[in-house]
């Protein structure tokens, strides 16, 4: 006895996978037209840094950004290793407002991780992936000039001016830049710099289309410790606002400063990602649902 239904066909199952798999590039088609050109400036930090899954998604999203005509800029942080190199060193890692106190002999270590150990890494990360990466510092070609920020920090420091000649040079050899945030001060000395501030001072100095912020979770919320009011999309203002009422505490403090000084000087959008989301940057730029918090300008939609 029959019942009307043909076996499945193996080759149909397969072609209908590969169908799906055809439907998900067609919809990234739109905002890779969109964006082809653009640049796209990433602060790398946090679990996407360490876990090693998570830094080959990190490297494959950033080598794919590039392949489909993006011009990707990384600017990296190091807090885990630096606070791990203090410790080992016997220097006592302190904080303010979610940024590291930095005495003569914290700088020397800070300068060692950063250009020593991280940025070398990651660059050696993105080749693997055959990405064109050359690693920079603030300090190279005066790229990054910076005053002390307040004398309890020690050796951190604002960003005064990004002379983006070496950036636009790499950028248009088509390379991509891997940044760590070291500074020189106008008075000559070493700084180190938020590698958030960083990040929204380099995205505004190139006029990027994006600003993104990889993190340790999920987004911005609204109340803080409620994962329940993630926050998906947000004006500039809201987030302002936010600032003002002191709404924002620790790490996001830096991370929602320097998204509004980015914005406020032509930055398109700025993201909130959740980096412990594997290919957490082409969901968010590929997809129209995105995974993380959008910041705009004018309403949300």
């Amino acid at each position: 006895m029959t019942t009307g239904h043909a076996a499945p066909d193996s080759s149909r199952v397969r072609i209908a996978g590969t169908m799906g798999k055809a439907a998900i590039l067609m919809e990234a088609l739109p905002y890779i037209q969109a964006f082809k050109g653009r640049t796209v400036v990433i602060k790398y930090g946090g679990s996407a840094m360490v876990d090693a899954a998570l830094r080959h998604s990190f490297a494959g999203d950033v080598t794919l950004l590039a392949t489909v005509g993006i011009r990707p800029v990384v600017v990296h942080g190091g807090g885990p290793q630096i606070t791990a190199a203090m410790v080992a060193a016997g220097l006592e890692p302190v904080f303010v407002d979610g940024l590291r106190v930095t005495d003569e002999a914290a700088i020397r270590v800070v300068q060692r991780v950063l250009a020593g150990e991280v940025n070398p890494d990651i660059v050696r990360l993105l080749r693997s992936h055959q990405a064109a990466a050359v690693g920079l510092t603030g300090l190279d070609g005066g790229m990054i000039e910076a005053n002390p920020r307040d004398a309890r920090l020690g050796y951190v420091a604002e960003v005064s001016r990004v002379d983006t000649g070496l950036l636009d040079t790499m950028i248009g050899g088509g390379f991509i830049p891997v940044v760590a945030p070291l500074a020189r001060g106008e008075d000559g000395a070493l700084y180190n710099v938020n590698a958030d501030i960083v990040a929204g001072q380099v995205a505004a100095a190139l006029g990027a289309e994006k600003l993104v912020y990889l993190t340790d979770v999920e987004g911005l919320y609204r109340h803080l410790g409620d994962e329940g009011s993630l926050i998906s999309s947000i004006a500039l203002t809201g987030v302002e606002e936010m600032l003002e009422r002191g709404e924002v505490a620790g790490g996001m403090l830096p991370k929602l400063r320097s998204c509004v000084a980015a914005m406020s000087a032509g930055v398109g959008r700025a993201h909130i990602l959740d980096g412990r989301v594997q290919h957490a940057l082409l969901l968010e730029i590929f997809t129209p649902e995105g995974i993380g918090t959008m910041v705009e300008h004018g309403q949300p939609t």
